[in-house]
Order: C-alpha cells, then structure tokens, then sequence
C-alpha cells in the first residue's frame, strides 16, 4: 500500500507540513484526508512506497549464536 505525504492550509489558514495517509492510490488518500480536515487546501503531495524496504538475510547460525549469547 502507498502512503502520500500531504502539505496542506486548513480552512482556517493554520500550515501543517506533514500528514501521512496510507492509500490503494492518491485519490483515495485525498478522500479521507479531506474527511479529516474539512475545506483545506492541499499545498503538496509526495507519495512514499513503504514496499521499497531493503530485507537482510539471516541464517539460522545467526540466530541461534544470538539466542545462546543471552543465556
């Protein structure tokens, strides 16, 4: 799932500069940041990919030798 990172100016003129929404795509995400924060104005969306994560292997050998340390 994306996550977009919105910028927006309330109805009320206040600025807040980061709003994290998870979302299936940016429509989505608008949709419920506007159930959020009724009438803003959105100042700028950047969308994160949270699937671009960098997994290490690890062997048992490893783990193993981890778990005998703390004992």
């Amino acid at each position: 799932m994306l996550k977009f990172d919105f910028s927006v100016q309330t109805r009320y003129g206040q600025k807040i500069d980061s709003i994290l929404i998870a979302g299936r795509d940016q429509p989505d995400a608008e949709r419920k940041l506007m159930q959020m924060y009724r009438l803003c104005t959105v100042l700028r969306c950047v969308t994160k990919n949270t699937e671009e994560k960098i997994w290490q292997a690890t062997s048992i050998e490893d783990i193993l030798t981890l778990i005998s340390k703390d004992s």
